[in-house]
């Protein structure tokens, strides 16, 4: 990169950690670091939530996905879509219309309301995993675009520097901060992409009939894709907008049921169609490119051995000039530290309310809680860097994240707000054996039946527990009210 590239950059990366030192000292408790002080707009919620959902993972995993797949790779955002306004209509009123969640701060609350402390412990650790191990992706996909685009620098340290800005930026300035930046992080990516990245892009590769005479048709089709993978996106992105520790933190943020509403139609919007042509457009784009020849300068000759991931990156680095590629390279490292963030945060929440608040009780408004949270947000961060270093793709590692919360936690939740007869018993094993059989089948089997992914059976096994120990183990609480419901019933009826 040239000098003046590299000092757009550098300043941008200094202006998010001023930003992040501007809240260190006016964040006054939990209220304010975790929640966002519960008065946020629908605008700056709803900017934030499809920042985060999409943000740098998906940004990079999108332009993989175009450099494979085509523009077909664009209804995997379309799940997003569908997942944003299901929870408007079925999750929100759920949550902003009981008073009982008015001072809640974690998605495990709700467990821990309708079931036990148990279940909400259980849920707690297994979305502090999930939310690690999604940081992760976010902090891999940010050094992939480094390596791809600085000269010399290798991926090792890239996590590195990536990791080390995204964790302190966020240790220092707690959700406020986190949903104030998304919009302006938001802003930067999309008129990036707009204005620099696709333009210049397009006509560096020679336009349209370039793109058509070079890449197979099938990659110019929205139906370039097969039933499984559709099955995949479903069972895996949908039903995340019903348990992200994330999403539940800005709904937390919100004032009240409309403004919460509006966040997440206005977030589904930005997701598809607009987020999602885009990315596949400019991973089409580094296809086009890359078939031409234009990265053997990078020894990326052989496109059959060329990361798909890296394919955007290097594309960027190739056709943008002095000046704007610095800008370019901001809004999408912008992308990326919204997303790790937001994931940052919903994990070290997940530790400090749920699992160690289980054992032992907390004042969320003191400042030993505040800085403690803080603390355990930067260990959380250091340990994300470590796993990211262990893994190579970005996308892989963001929806098996996805997926490990997914397959445990989406049951119960509908069985908390949805069924009467829902047990604390059947949410425990719907958790443990659905997230088990989940990573279970990930691991040891490499071809599933028909094709699916084991999401799939891991919600099936999750349901099937669910529903039949419910039945057989009833919450011996709801029992007595029931009873207590009937006995009533019948005495004004004699009466």
């Amino acid at each position: 990169m040239h000098w003046i590239d590299l000092t757009i950059f550098a300043c941008y990366m200094l202006a998010m950690l001023g930003f992040g030192l501007f809240f260190l000292n006016r964040n006054e408790g939990a209220e304010d670091y975790y929640v966002g002080g519960r008065n946020m707009s629908s605008l700056h919620i709803g900017l934030s939530v499809v920042a985060t959902d999409v943000g740098g993972g998906f940004s990079i995993g999108l332009g993989g996905l175009g450099f494979v797949m085509g523009i077909s790779g664009s209804w995997m955002l379309f799940t997003g879509l569908l997942g944003a306004w299901l929870a408007a209509v079925f999750l929100i009123p759920k949550v902003k219309g009981n008073p009982v969640f008015d001072k809640a701060y974690t998605f495990p609350e709700v467990f821990k309301h309708y079931f036990t402390p148990e279940v909400a412990l259980i849920a707690g650790i297994i979305s502090a995993v999930g939310y690690a191990g999604f940081t992760s992706s976010q902090i891999l996909a940010g050094a992939k675009l480094a390596q791809g685009t600085f000269a010399q620098l290798d991926l090792q340290t890239a996590l590195i520097i990536m990791g080390s800005i995204a964790v302190i930026y966020t240790v220092m300035g707690g959700l406020k901060a986190v949903i104030y930046t998304d919009t302006v992080q938001w802003a930067i990516l999309m008129v990036g992409l707009v204005f620099i990245g696709i333009p210049i892009s397009y006509t560096a590769v020679g336009g349209w009939e370039a793109i058509s005479q070079t890449v197979d048709p099938a990659l110019l089709s929205m139906s370039n894709m097969t039933w499984q993978k559709v099955v995949y996106w479903a069972v895996t992105i949908i039903p995340i907008w019903f348990v992200g520790m994330t999403l539940y933190q800005r709904i937390y943020a919100c004032n009240d049921e409309k403004t919460a509403k509006r966040a997440w139609y206005l977030a589904g919007v930005f997701e598809w169609p607009v987020m999602a042509f885009m990315g596949v457009a400019l991973g089409l784009f580094a296809k086009v490119a890359a078939s031409q020849g234009m990265f053997d300068y990078l020894g990326a000759e052989n496109i059959a051995d060329t990361d798909p991931e890296t394919g955007l990156p290097m594309l960027l680095r190739t056709v943008l000039p002095v000046g704007l590629m610095g800008i370019m390279m901001s809004a999408y490292f912008s992308a990326i530290l919204s997303t790790a963030d937001s994931c940052l945060m919903a994990a070290s929440g997940n530790v400090v309310s749920d699992i160690i608040g289980y054992f032992k009780d907390v004042d969320h408004e003191s400042d030993t809680f505040l800085r403690f949270s803080q603390v355990t947000t930067f260990i959380i961060g250091m340990g994300a860097i470590l796993i990211a270093s262990m893994m190579t793709n970005v996308l892989d590692l963001m929806l098996y994240s996805y997926a490990f919360m997914v397959s445990g936690l989406f049951v119960p939740i509908i069985g908390a707000f949805y069924w009467e007869k829902s047990s604390s018993v059947g949410a425990l094993a719907a958790m443990i054996l659905g997230g088990a059989t989940t990573v279970s089948l990930e691991v040891f089997l490499q071809q599933l039946p028909a094709g699916l992914d084991a999401n799939v059976f891991g919600i099936t096994v999750s349901a099937i527990a669910f529903v039949s120990l419910s039945l057989l183990f009833p919450d011996r609480q709801k029992e007595q009210m029931e009873e207590s419901s009937d006995t009533t019933y019948q005495y004004s009826k004699q009466v």
